[in-house]
């Protein structure tokens, strides 16, 4: 008798609680949630990888804005064109701040790094560094020739090596070598110095380990009170990884800093991005620390690397599923550019199917499906309802590229559905490298990698698949959306183009 009485008491409790949180929703004029709304999990319950994936489900049933508590943190899911509008133009200061996540505690050094930083002045500094030192147009066209060098490098590699190939891997070296060269001079992979390249595969295993923990979920930035039972399983991985990234930068930057110490002197040689950054240290030492250089280069390599090769591959996935697509890519590249001389960055703005090539891939298989999450500084309205001051917003993109209410047949690759689209973008339903203040300032470089890539792979060989079974188009866990299987195909080089590559 007594548990029984026990367990109304406590089912009395349950049911008061959900109910009084139901009529607390209703008078705070919050969003549609989910019932129920459990205690101290509150949603956590419902996800599921792929997360996207999950959430889509979520929003094609209860709405295209929905809070949801997951654990102690409230969140708003947004999987509308014209809601993230609303989030990234008129609410785009009060979210411009990020969430207190664990990794951008360890990994983003207490909150100071470009993507972590709160919005505010140092922040301001920070992207002003990035916009107009880094990655500027100018910087960046000061850096063609390494993206050429790299290009032409990779189309040799296919002509002496027997097919088939890992492009996977090709597309991680090329794109590796590309970043690293831009930021310290060094090219790591497909050279002849063993300590380089024992140096380049170091490296690679660092950003490998972060791009993995980066995609792992923290139970413990949703339950506190977990932190009080020594659950930091994954915070000790990340101390770890940033112990071994500071080692790795470190390095670096002394061997660049005597560099730039000995050629100080010569107005002429195009500095690296460290360099760079090692002269504005020289004006503001206390600024520009050796922490701020290293903290800025990681998280410059990891935008400009796995995102674009990831790119890559899913685009001539694609490509190699839909051979007719190759085909009149292959045709327009012949009649803008010819067969005498390779591909350029400059003839991209000349080549409108290969931007929607590149376009559909991004809709298909955006390198961030859900935008780097967001947090709002004060109370706010979005959709007509009331945000709290500290909700984490996300932003489903991958729901938005999928939406049958958006897009005519969402799931098939149709490049021609962007024709007559001036650029990359299509307002908020195409938005593959976000929006508003926080939008990722490396667009420019990633579009000009992926582009000049994908084009000159295009324009020299002939692609086939490994047999007449369709491209595995699996999508593996992680942040970026990687493809499980690595993509092997074969190639030859096409009779159109054989006098010019054989004289490569």
């Amino acid at each position: 008798m007594e548990i029984l009485h026990i367990y109304v008491s406590l089912l009395l409790l349950v049911v008061s609680y959900l109910f009084t949180t139901h009529i607390h929703w209703k008078v705070s004029n919050l969003p549609p949630t989910i019932f129920p709304t459990l205690p101290i999990i509150g949603h956590l319950y419902l996800l599921k990888a792929p997360i996207y994936r999950t959430f889509a489900r979520i929003s094609a049933k209860h709405g295209p804005i929905i809070l949801l508590r997951f654990g102690s943190r409230g969140v708003l899911l947004v999987s509308s064109p014209s809601i993230a509008e609303e989030c990234f133009t008129k609410n785009d200061i009060v979210f411009a701040n990020r969430p207190n996540l664990v990794f951008g505690k360890i990994l983003g050094d207490n909150f100071t790094s470009l993507v972590w930083a709160p919005y505010g002045d140092h922040w301001r500094n920070l992207r002003r560094i990035a916009s107009t030192e880094i990655l500027s147009t100018q910087r960046l066209n000061e850096f063609q020739d390494i993206r050429a060098d790299e290009g032409l490098l990779l189309i040799r590699k296919l002509l002496s090596n027997s097919s088939p190939v890992n492009m996977k891997s090709a597309f991680y070296e090329l794109t590796l070598n590309i970043m690293m060269r831009m930021i310290s001079g060094k090219r790591y992979f497909g050279g002849d110095i063993v300590e380089v390249e024992e140096e380049g595969r170091r490296f690679r295993k660092i950003l490998d380990e972060a791009f993995s923990l980066a995609g792992a979920s923290n139970l413990g930035d949703y339950l506190p009170i977990l932190s009080w039972f020594g659950v930091k399983g994954l915070e000790k991985k990340l101390l770890l990884l940033r112990e071994k990234k500071d080692v790795f930068f470190q390095g670096l930057i002394e061997q660049l800093r005597e560099k730039h110490v000995n050629e100080k002197n010569n107005k002429k040689k195009k500095k690296t991005m460290i360099e760079v950054l090692l002269s504005l240290q020289e004006s503001d030492p206390e600024y520009y620390t050796d922490k701020m250089i290293r903290s800025f280069v990681l998280i410059i390599l990891s935008a400009g690397t796995e995102t674009s090769l990831g790119t890559m591959e899913w685009a001539l996935s694609l490509l190699l599923n839909n051979p007719h697509v190759l085909k009149k890519a292959q045709n327009e590249i012949d009649i803008h550019v010819g067969n005498n001389r390779l591909i350029k960055e400059s003839d991209i703005s000349d080549l409108p199917y290969l931007r929607c090539i590149l376009n559909e891939t991004l809709r298909l298989y955006p390198a961030a499906p859900l935008l780097t999450p967001r947090s709002s500084s004060k109370d706010c309205v979005v959709g007509g309802y009331h945000i709290p001051s500290g909700t984490m917003l996300l932003v489903n993109q991958w729901a938005i590229h999928h939406d049958p209410n958006l897009w005519t047949d969402p799931e098939r690759f149709i490049p021609e559905r962007f024709e007559g689209l001036e650029g990359w973008r299509d307002g908020f339903k195409l938005m593959p490298f976000g929006s508003g203040r926080r939008n990722c300032p490396g667009e420019g470089l990633a579009l000009r990698v992926v582009g000049l890539t994908l084009g000159l792979l295009i324009q020299c060989f002939d692609w086939e698949r490994m047999s007449e079974d369709m491209v595995d188009m699996t999508e593996a866990p992680g942040l970026t959306m990687p493809k499980l299987k690595p993509l092997v195909a074969k190639c030859r080089p096409r009779v159109l183009m054989q006098n010019l590559l054989f004289q490569l």
